[in-house]
């Protein structure tokens, strides 16, 4: 296996290599510097018609394989990625962005273990289960579309291929546009693991031509999609069409609540910390503080010097905390919206509109200041819109009650954490907040508990035995007297 073959008007169907019957290939930027660092095609209906062709043919024989034979594949797969994780991780961190610790801790990590994670799943995971005079099987969908976002390129293709593969289905993969290249790592890898031929197929392309056509195929029984809620509805008005599935994981707008029991400089600066995470490019990073009014002053002095302690640079280079969003048309709806949150009367606390200093080359990537902003009211655009960018607002309240209003008040509910030194408090408030995930203190999170968001964030749920169940049907079989399991 090569690890310099770079396929660049090649899309991997069928087990194989295809040359793209697309116009040019689509430039891939890097971040760091704003220079061409490859090309992706510039995929067409016609390969992406291929790719289910492949998929739909492959399908049948890789469902009969019983969960464990299906699972020795996938542990492949992450075997093979686990040989090139510093290669995966040093392209998301040029494609991306993201720090070199973070690409390579977590970005080329995670995406091993959802497949080896999803393969233990389905091994022993109870397929069928008697009810009454009922069998109730749990089935493949048949042919899964994924279509995925830049900011954790590998992760959201794996998680969404790994538990569909592992529960009986074969998988189209659109990844961004914007981030393809570790995509092209994962093929490379399927065809030196054996992959079956057709089991994983990827195209690449555009949302407007390769996303729609995958969401239209009625071959295509569920998509997947991680993105922006806009893009996500976009899918749904498609797939209603057909009365197709779909699973969405869309934006945030996440509140790190700091209630009046907590230690307040270990929440504010976990706030700060989560925030600036993949430089703000994570739609559930904690973008709002939620503090008691007579505490502002000091959350913010606490804020303004963990800011000033971050390194932006290179991330590449060990000791950088920030590095640059991923291109033009991002730098410019952060600058945007930091400049909406002057406008609109905000306070800037720290950072602030344009590019930090910095030496060429970098002087040309599209680095962000740090930014935060205090005197936020909820009717802002920064209280209430996705940045993705490493920008935090600070929102005041005067009770408890106000600060669960405040963490509702947006269209969004995906992530929220909670600060309260008591757990059994913490709880309560957890309870009243509207999220699909909420972290009480500095919870890690947890790969194998369901990972969706309520409201405009998003519908169904990735990661774990939830995750794993959203690519299955179920289907009851109903006889005139008490059965057996099935077998």
């Amino acid at each position: 296996m090569s690890t310099h073959e770079l396929h660049e008007n090649q899309h991997y169907i069928g087990g194989t290599w295809r040359e793209s019957q697309g116009e040019i290939p689509i430039p891939v930027i890097d971040a760091r510097t704003g220079v061409i660092m490859g090309n992706a095609p510039a995929g067409s209906v016609a390969d992406l018609n291929a790719a289910v062709e492949a998929a739909v043919a492959a399908q049948p024989a890789w469902r009969a394989l019983t969960p464990q034979q299906r699972g020795k594949h996938l542990r492949a797969l992450a075997d093979g990625l686990d040989d090139r994780r510093e290669e995966i991780a040093t392209v998301i961190s040029r494609e991306v962005g993201a720090t070199y610790s973070l690409s390579y801790n977590v970005q080329a990590v995670v995406p091993s273990h959802s497949l080896r994670t999803a393969a233990a799943i389905a091994e022993s995971y109870p397929f069928s289960e008697e009810i009454d005079n009922s069998i109730v099987v749990r089935e493949p969908i048949g042919v899964v579309g994924a279509i995925t976002a830049w900011n954790f390129p590998l992760h959201l293709v794996t998680v969404k291929a790994a538990y569909a593969m592992a529960a009986g289905n074969t998988v189209v993969v659109k990844p961004s546009e914007f981030a393809p290249l570790s995509a092209r790592i994962l093929a490379e890898v399927a065809i030196y693991a054996e992959l079956p031929p057709g089991v994983l197929n990827i195209v690449f392309g555009t949302g407007p031509v390769v996303g729609e056509a995958l969401v239209r195929n009625p071959a295509v029984g569920a998509v997947t999609f991680t993105g922006s809620t806009r893009a996500g509805k976009r899918i749904s008005e498609l797939a209603a069409d057909q009365v197709k599935k779909v699973t969405l994981e869309l934006g945030g707008k996440s509140p790190n609540i700091v209630l009046e029991d907590a230690d307040f400089k270990a929440a504010v600066e976990f706030g700060v910390a989560d925030c600036m995470v993949n430089n703000g490019q994570r739609c559930d990073a904690l973008t709002r503080l939620l503090v008691p009014r007579s505490r502002v002053a000091e959350a913010e002095s606490i804020v303004a010097a963990k800011v000033r302690e971050l390194v932006v640079g290179d991330p590449l280079e060990e000791g950088v905390d920030v590095g640059p969003v991923i291109s033009d048309i991002q730098w410019n709806r952060v600058q945007d919206l930091i400049q909406a949150g002057i406008d609109e009367g905000a306070r800037i606390v720290v950072g602030g509109p344009g590019r930090p200093s910095l030496p060429e080359p970098l002087d040309s990537g599209y680095f962000v200041k740090p930014t935060v902003f205090g005197d936020v009211t909820p009717d802002m655009r920064i209280a209430q819109e996705e940045i993705f960018g490493p920008v935090l607002v600070i929102q005041a309240y005067d009770s408890e009650s106000e600060a669960i209003d405040l963490a509702n008040d947006t269209i969004y509910g995906l992530h929220a954490c909670i600060w309260s030194d008591d757990e059994d408090h913490a709880m309560k408030v957890a309870g009243k907040v509207d999220a699909g995930l909420v972290k009480i203190n500095d919870g890690p999170l947890n790969l194998l508990a369901p990972y969706g968001g309520y409201k405009q964030s998003g519908l169904g749920r990735e990661y774990g035995r939830f995750g794993f169940e959203e690519f299955l049907e179920v289907k009851a079989i109903t006889t005139t007297h008490n059965v057996r399991p099935w077998s």
